[in-house]
């Protein structure tokens, strides 16, 4: 997304200014939030809402039918994962016009912009330069294309479909981000309405390219139709999303690290840099054990939000509040959470700051948000749900999230049902991390990376990587828990309900979500639904 400067902007600016203090005064903002607790701490650590059920968890004993059939694989449902190399297959033409796109979002929403660029550059057989990745407003991370995908595996693996270059060509050096944020170019295209079909490329940026030889998309994400494509543009999409994006050596090495200490703890020991090797290597030596990914999706504000916010004093522009991220907190959804008067203040502060009112101004009442499934769930919550489905304190759980809101406080309970549970910090050293320490990009690719080799994938509530995990695990067959957010709404509400009501209602209202074969209706995405786009009958 790009930015013109105006004089009335002036305060946007003066506002992206004040956010970005705390980066650079670290030490001030930290004693003011020590001298003024009630201003800068954003909650007080709520009591559990739940205690007559969490009390009945604790005590719940899982039989072995229960276990037996919780982790057994998924069957054979009919389909399989086509073979996307033959249904691609077409000699990528050599071409001399170019087609930059520019991505916003998080990890996984820029993913998809990938794979739809790729498709854009199919249909109008123009040479794609590699996917610049925009720095993250909210989580502040630069990393490119380059730092978490292996762009060599990436271009190798689409050769024969499209023809690419990591860099453009001297005659075309001057497009860059920067050329188009100082004024209007007839290269930019900024117009592509969401869901654009391939006619409006060829309508729209194919002149562009035939005058120019080159034309940079700019906002991209979102803006490729999944209807009325051809089957090889679906193909292709689904080559790039399934085969083509793989992620960066050292990713892969911290995931299988991880992974092989969740399966063998016994033979984990000290962990360490030089361990990265050697820890992935003991099978045989112990019976590789189960486990299952947990993504919380409670995040919690960057610092300088919550500074700011608390003060009321908040000027950035909308347009820097772009991120998914921001959209899908807990201050979006209009629900309370437990946290008393103190995170009910912060809250409305975060709403009003980050959304203009829009969330205050709900017509729902708690109560009525969560018997529709629309708040997210809480880490007790979430808990809970796992407990009554049959998962209990022998349960090794990795917690794959940002900073979860309210920190080690609010995931009090669900450690208590699971202490087991593990994440990046407790399983990897910070020699381990140090490759991906403060760059929310390679932190969410370690997590997706250990998710797609989990027994069970579950997410509190769904978003863009819940959408991106099921679709991925549904290519691949294997097991993953969709929470019924409208049911456990209504069975969170009703305080009288005791543990078997409540165990039996779970139980019951799940069978059918965990992992069977959805296929794709009109306007779904193939990215969350990848049958019969992706996959082929069995």
């Amino acid at each position: 997304m790009f930015f013109y400067y105006h004089p009335r902007r002036g305060g946007a600016l003066a506002g992206l200014f004040l956010l970005l203090l705390p980066v650079f005064l670290p030490t001030l903002f930290s004693l003011l939030g020590h001298a003024s607790p009630s201003v800068f701490s954003e909650w007080n650590a709520p009591k559990p809402r739940h205690s007559r059920l969490l009390k009945s968890a604790l005590q719940a004993k899982s039989s072995n039918v229960e276990k037996s059939d919780l982790w057994t694989p998924l069957v054979n449902q009919g389909w399989k994962a086509c073979d996307l190399s033959a249904s691609t297959r077409s000699v990528a033409q050599e071409t001399t016009v170019y087609i930059q796109v520019f991505l916003d979002g998080g990890l996984n929403q820029q993913r998809m912009g990938i794979c739809d660029a790729v498709a854009v550059a199919k249909i109008l057989n123009a040479t794609l330069v590699i996917p610049h990745l925009e720095v993250n407003p909210v989580w502040r991370d630069s990393s490119s294309f380059m730092d978490i995908f292996d762009v060599d595996h990436f271009i190798n693996v689409l050769k024969d479909d499209i023809s690419m270059v990591k860099e453009l060509p001297d005659d075309f050096s001057w497009s860059t981000r920067e050329y188009y944020a100082t004024a209007i170019r007839a290269t930019r295209i900024k117009t592509a309405p969401v869901h654009a079909s391939a006619k409006w490329y060829l309508d729209n940026v194919l002149p562009v390219l035939e005058s120019y030889g080159i034309a940079a998309i700019s906002p991209f994400s979102h803006r490729l139709a999944f209807d009325n494509m051809p089957v090889d543009i679906q193909r292709l999409r689904c080559k790039v999303n399934f085969q083509a994006l793989v992620f960066v050596p050292h990713v892969r090495a911290l995931g299988d690290a991880i992974v092989s200490r969740l399966r063998y703890p016994q033979q984990s020991g000290a962990f360490g840099t030089e361990n990265i090797q050697e820890v992935t290597d003991v099978k045989g030596i112990q019976e590789a054990g189960k486990f299952a990914v947990l993504h919380l999706r409670f995040d919690n504000c960057p610092d300088s939000f919550a500074f700011w916010s608390g003060i009321g004093s908040l000027l950035l522009s909308r347009a820097f509040m772009v991120d998914n991220a921001i959209r899908d907190m807990a201050a979006h959804s209009a629900c309370d959470f437990g946290g008393g008067k103190a995170e009910k203040l912060a809250l409305a502060k975060y709403r009003q700051v980050l959304w203009q009112g829009r969330v205050l101004n709900s017509q729902f009442t708690d109560g009525e948000l969560r018997s529709q499934g629309r708040c997210p769930l809480t880490p007790e919550e979430i808990g809970l749900l796992l407990a009554a489905l049959g998962f209990d304190n022998s349960t090794r759980l990795y917690l794959a999230s940002h900073k979860v809101y309210g920190g080690a406080a609010r995931i009090s309970t669900l450690r208590e049902l699971f202490p087991l549970m593990e994440d990046k910090k407790s399983i990897a050293s910070s020699d381990e991390r140090a490759q991906i320490k403060g760059k929310a990009s390679l932190l969410a690719a370690v997590d997706y990376y250990v998710s797609m080799h989990s027994d069970i994938f579950i997410s509190a509530s769904p978003g863009n990587m819940h959408n991106a995990l099921v679709g991925h695990r549904t290519y691949e067959n294997l097991k993953t828990i969709r929470p019924n957010m409208a049911l456990l709404g209504q069975l969170f509400l009703n305080k009288s309900i005791g543990w078997p009501e409540f165990q039996e209602a779970v139980v019951e209202g799940h069978k059918n979500r965990q992992g069977q074969i959805r296929l794709r209706r009109p306007e779904q995405s193939l990215y969350t639904y990848p049958a019969p786009d992706c996959m082929c009958s069995a």
